[in-house]
């Protein structure tokens, strides 16, 4: 029997703070168990030819906005899909009100990852009683 966390699982990989998020792109494109997207969402900071390639490569949409100086922009973007795009910044938002997080306590990627998924699942779990009041 399939539950809501194998419908919709959490998956994260942590990089280095001094690292840049966009050449992770293909990385996170790959997160989850079979998990095949239909879009890929991201800001501008991923925003190359080689990351839209990658989501179109995965059979996934590129929703992901063309920076001012780009050259041979489309004419068509998905804004309807890139609306998602703040529900993983309140996500963000929800994960650094841990203080553990937002202050990166922990040294070692393990422990930190843990305190991620921890404060996740918080999160979730949360988010579902407070489902189930309405």
């Amino acid at each position: 029997m399939k539950t809501d966390f194998d419908r919709y699982p959490i998956a994260f990989d942590l990089t280095g703070g001094e690292k840049a998020d966009a050449p992770h792109f293909p990385i996170l494109l790959g997160l989850g168990p079979d998990i095949d997207p239909r879009a890929a969402i991201g800001d501008k900071g991923y925003a190359s030819h080689a990351n839209r390639q990658a989501a179109r490569q995965r059979g996934a949409i590129p929703v992901i906005p063309h920076k001012s100086n780009e050259k041979a922009k489309p004419a068509f973007f998905a804004k309807a899909l890139y609306k998602g795009w703040a529900r993983i910044e309140q996500a963000v938002r929800k994960l650094k009100r841990f203080k553990r997080i937002a202050l990166r306590c922990e040294k070692t990627k393990r422990n930190f990852s843990s305190f991620v998924a921890l404060a996740a699942a918080f999160i979730l779990i949360k988010a579902v009683h407070s489902a189930g009041n309405r």
